[in-house]
């Protein structure tokens, strides 16, 4: 089975090293250099790579992609019709999204912009501070990601709600769904989270309406996709004090042009698209299955619902 590879220019190597590592067997033709597209079966491909491309190969079989994410493929023009496509579930991918979580709710929690502030101006100066129990956490997304930040939330005594498209019971955390559920955690959030997918149903959930509900000085923090949140609107209620700070890692587009005021706003966050990084040695068994699954014929994992965007 011969392989399509195509990534970041400084991880290609260190994928195919991690594919090799399990399976020796495999060919792997590293993109641009996919030599003949008629013995290309499958594609294991990250977000930049343009989907319209892998119509070249008669033979197609399987495309993986390297994230959990899958929003990017799905956009026009979309993979080849019939081609399955899966996404990464994996367990250091969901740790690290984890890890961002918690660092930005206990950064905000715990005032750290505050202090950062009283540093700058050489000001030693005691400020409040309040218990975990006091802080509420509304999460926008369920899924794996959600309820795993949702859990690491939880044990440290936050109040967790938590928000998705269908009913789902994570438990210790108060769920809410659909239009009507929205509009009822979000008047009870301090800190929002968003860990959604992005679909056409959730583009634009984070607007001048849905911050308009929250109280006045919560906290955002998307770590989702940049077409969550209309950045407009995000602006417009940090500089009214509606939002009190976020903290970003997605925006629309990226890389964050060099002129966006959120650069500069002295109340957001940001980091590079950066929350969570695929790891090929962790991501890689999931990857080697689903390419011996699709060889011998068996049921794939982790496949994405085209119906549902995710």
């Amino acid at each position: 089975m011969a392989i399509l590879l195509s990534t970041k220019a400084n991880a290609m190597e260190a994928w195919r090293e991690a594919l090799l590592a399990l399976d020796p067997s495999l060919e792997i033709r590293m993109f641009p250099e996919a030599g003949d597209p008629a013995e290309i079966e499958a594609a294991v491909v990250w977000t930049s790579h343009d989907m319209g491309e892998l119509r070249r190969y008669p033979n197609l079989r399987l495309i993986v992609s390297m994230g959990a994410g899958v929003d990017h493929l799905l956009r026009p023009p979309g993979p080849p019709p019939g081609i399955p496509v899966a996404r990464l579930v994996d367990e250091r991918l969901t740790t690290g999204m984890t890890e961002w979580v918690l660092l930005n709710v206990l950064r905000f929690h715990r005032q750290d912009p505050e202090y950062r502030a009283q540093q700058a101006a050489r000001v030693w100066e005691e400020l409040p501070a309040p218990e975990t129990s006091a802080r509420r956490i509304g999460i926008l997304g369920l899924g794996e990601l959600g309820a795993a930040s949702a859990r690491a939330l939880l044990a440290l005594g936050f109040p967790v709600m938590g928000w998705s498209r269908r009913p789902k019971d994570v438990p210790g955390v108060e769920g809410f769904h659909g239009p009507e559920g929205l509009d009822a955690m979000l008047p009870r959030t301090d800190i929002l989270v968003c860990l959604l997918p992005l679909t056409p149903e959730t583009r634009g959930v984070i607007n001048a309406r849905s911050l308009a509900l929250l109280p006045r000085g919560a906290f955002v923090i998307n770590a989702a996709r940049g077409g969550h949140a209309v950045q407009p609107d995000l602006l417009a209620a940090l500089d009214s004090g509606q939002i009190a700070g976020a903290a970003l890692d997605v925006f629309e587009p990226e890389p964050l042009p060099a002129d966006s005021p959120f650069w500069g706003h002295p109340k957001v966050i940001l980091t590079p698209h950066a929350a969570s990084i695929t790891i090929p040695r962790s991501a890689a068994p999931q990857v080697v299955e689903n390419l011996r699954r699709a060889r011998e014929g068996r049921p794939l994992l982790n496949l994405v619902d085209f119906s549902a965007g995710y």
